[in-house]
């Protein structure tokens, strides 16, 4: 397995995902309806809006999964976060970064994931992810492709509302 990497502007990134004063907030339905949406339109059982902190990811909406967060160093999204692209895993048993991830070989048994970066958009930079996930491998078509980039992009858009109205 390979641990997710840490970016060279960790600490910018960090004061980025400060900035937003998400973290550990409850949950609310506008970011619920996006997940809700991926879980429908694309066919998955798992769906989450995660913003990556120093040690951890954090759901901050999450569909088919009974976790709030996770191990940073260990997460799916801790990778796709500094993918410039959408990041895309088709088995994870068959990819050697993945093979013997406890998320792969315990429950959820995590064999399928997409995910998307999020920004923080006055700095540009990522603080998390938007994401499904699978228990059983899958290709996606390139219409599936575009509703995650679309619903990520939604996701982000309203991870910004909320930082321009607080201020």
């Amino acid at each position: 397995m390979k641990l997710a990497p840490i970016p060279k502007n960790e600490k910018e990134r960090l004061a980025a995902v400060k900035k937003l004063s998400i973290l550990d907030t409850v949950p609310e339905e506008r970011f619920d309806r996006i997940t809700k949406e991926a879980v429908d339109r694309l066919k998955v059982p798992i769906s989450t809006i995660t913003i990556v902190d120093e040690n951890r990811e954090w759901f901050k909406s999450c569909q088919g999964l009974d976790q709030t967060q996770g191990a940073r160093d260990v997460s799916f999204c801790g990778h796709a976060m500094l993918s410039d692209s959408i990041f895309i895993i088709e088995d994870t048993l068959k990819d050697d970064r993945f093979a013997d991830n406890p998320m792969v070989v315990n429950p959820p048994h995590i064999r399928f994931y997409a995910g998307v970066m999020i920004k923080e958009r006055k700095s540009n930079l990522p603080v998390g992810v938007f994401c499904v996930k699978d228990t059983k491998p899958r290709e996606f078509s390139s219409d599936e492709v575009g509703t995650l980039i679309e619903l990520a992009h939604r996701a982000e858009d309203q991870l910004n509302t909320q930082d321009s109205e607080k201020k």
